[in-house]
């Protein structure tokens, strides 16, 4: 075992005589130990149950003959953070995450792990650092919240920001913006939509990183300890078959996960992690190969932000197993091994069918006929970017340039009434290293929503997108402004066309001859994490990453339907 190193031997009386200090007998330190890892925080509900399910976890260690050692790391709220410079911190965060769960497991050289994570960052980190140690592990996503009651009707987080635009329209008044605040969110759990947790949450499902239908059951349901207790027992027989994440993780794994989000139209943010995962796991993956999954995959799950339901409707459906059956159904995924030791499709068969529901739809009856993002390029994004979908299903638009340093300064303009159809807004400098961490602008894109500009304006970015975002938004822009991508070129009033037929982002403007003038901006920050983060990150077509095993070379990106090279 990996920790004999720390616990055999004479020489390691040191070493022993600390873990008896916290409570440890010899019969205890002789056994597997195994890291119970987790988020927690009480600063919002989104980690705020996973404590409790460490216990779970932890007994069902102790049950299948292990030791759980438990420590905690960090947690960003998207939720709390968004709109404000504390959002530089989210993304950030993911690297932390990953980097803290590696020194800590192996400077302590634990044998196994559970990896207990709960909103957007913290679940993908828990991937990576899966596939950076390659020790037999399990996650486990702490649940989705349940859905919010406001006058008679369910809401999420995404109403309360949408009625922030509302209410700067003058549309709602102080006391139904105050309602809504206090109805949206009754308890733990992460936001409920097909946003960026739930997304990431069956990414891992369909990854094969955690068991199938574990990560679908809300954070206050009665079975999530009993699910929790299940994973402590399920990485002792991990450990014993010695069943490693990397035995799981292939091409054909993030395919089959791709699928998975544009059957949901689910965050764009999966498309920055799984590039970041894949990386971690050393599979060839590139911002191209999402695209066929894409454009071949239609979307059959009614979820918000587009469509109707929450993830706690979802997991009454079927959870992710329903959408995997109606997918294998149809020839859109191929099997492959998971962490429990049965295939893909021996999980997605395994799992009940709930005949009476209108939340997943057969592939034959489709919501749309196409997933809910698609992979642009052009002179405004050599590297690529990301249209994001889940709308009315606009495919084209081209307007004016209304051009904006950041994005308090975009926001700033819609809450005072100053953006009119046919704008483009352009938020640059919100990059991986620009910003510096990328930030999400849902504070604007909801705010857009809220005033019923969602169908008048198109919005372009360096940043991201919330996994509640909707309307005909474009992020992810590489390179990014920065490092001097095109889009730090654009000037107001500039003609952009966006077309997501001929998969392109572009304008007339001459940026030839601006590139000439153009000087990069002075960094925003000089010292601390955020500074190292913008010195060491890649760009956002490739996982926004800082692992250096990730940097040195650059991906030529082959677009797959008419062989043109960005």
């Amino acid at each position: 075992m990996r920790s004999d190193l720390i616990k055999t031997g004479p020489d390691r009386a040191p070493a022993r005589a600390m873990l008896r200090a916290t409570g440890l007998k010899d019969g205890d330190i002789t056994k597997p130990l195994v890291a119970v890892v987790h988020t927690w925080s009480n600063v919002s509900p989104c980690n705020l149950n996973l404590r409790d399910l460490a216990e779970h976890v932890s007994a069902g260690i102790r049950a299948a003959g292990g030791t759980p050692i438990e420590f905690n790391t960090i947690a960003v709220t998207d939720g709390i953070a968004m709109g404000t410079p504390g959002m530089r911190a989210s993304l950030i965060s993911r690297e932390v995450i990953t980097d803290s769960i590696e020194l800590a497991v192996d400077g302590h050289c634990l044998d196994a792990m559970v990896v207990l994570c709960g909103c957007d960052k913290t679940i993908p980190a828990a991937a990576m650092a899966m596939a950076r140690l390659n020790i037999p592990a399990v996650a486990l996503y702490g649940g989705s919240i349940a859905h919010g009651n406001h006058n008679n009707h369910p809401i999420t987080i995404q109403q309360v920001f949408e009625a922030v635009g509302a209410h700067g329209a003058g549309k709602i008044d102080d006391a139904e913006l105050a309602a809504v605040e206090k109805d949206a969110c009754p308890g733990a759990g992460a936001c409920g939509g097909q946003f960026t947790a739930n997304t990431m949450a069956m990414v891992l499902q369909t990854l094969g990183l955690s068991p199938m239908g574990f990560n679908d059951i809300p954070a206050t349901h009665p079975a999530k300890a009993h699910a929790a207790y299940r994973c402590g027992e399920l990485v002792m027989d991990c450990l014993r078959a010695q069943r490693k994440p990397l035995d799981i993780l292939s091409r054909t794994a993030f395919s089959n996960a791709a699928r998975m989000v544009a059957a949901t139209a689910g965050s764009t943010n999966a498309v920055l992690h799984l590039l970041a995962i894949a990386r971690e796991a050393g599979v060839p993956w590139t911002i191209e190969d999402f695209e066929p999954a894409s454009v071949h995959t239609p979307v059959i799950a009614d979820l918000l932000p587009g469509g109707r339901y929450t993830a706690v409707e979802l997991f009454g459906a079927g959870g992710s197993a329903r959408v995997a059956q109606e997918l294998i159904a149809a020839g859109m995924q191929e099997d492959t091994p998971t962490v429990t030791g049965r295939s893909l499709f021996e999980e997605a068969a395994a799992a009940p069918r709930a005949e009476q529901q209108d939340v997943v739809h057969p592939v034959s009856q489709p919501l749309k006929p196409r997933g809910g993002y698609s992979i642009l390029y052009g002179n405004l994004a050599p590297e690529g970017c990301i249209l994001k979908l889940a709308g009315k299903g606009a495919t084209h638009f081209e307007g004016r340039a209304r051009v904006f340093e950041s994005e308090e300064q975009a926001f700033a303009a819609v809450q005072a009434g100053k953006l009119a159809k046919g704008d483009v807004v352009v938020i640059r400098n919100e990059g991986p290293a620009g910003g510096p961490g990328m930030r999400e602008m849902l504070g604007v894109t909801a705010a857009l929503i809220g005033r019923g500009m969602g169908d008048d304006v198109a919005l372009i970015t360096d940043g991201r997108f919330s996994g509640a975002t909707h309307g005909f938004m474009v992020g992810h822009i590489a390179p990014e402004a920065a490092r001097g991508g095109p889009i730090a070129l654009l000037h107001e009033g500039d003609r952009i066309v966006i077309d997501a037929q001929s998969r392109t982002i572009s304008t007339d403007a001459d940026l030839a001859t601006r590139r000439a003038s153009w000087q990069p901006p002075a960094p925003k920050v000089t010292r601390g994490a955020l500074a190292k983060y913008a010195q060491l990150v890649g760009s956002a077509s490739e996982g926004a990453t800082t692992h250096p095993s990730t940097q040195p070379t650059k991906q030529t990106v082959t677009r797959t339907d008419a062989g043109v090279t960005a």
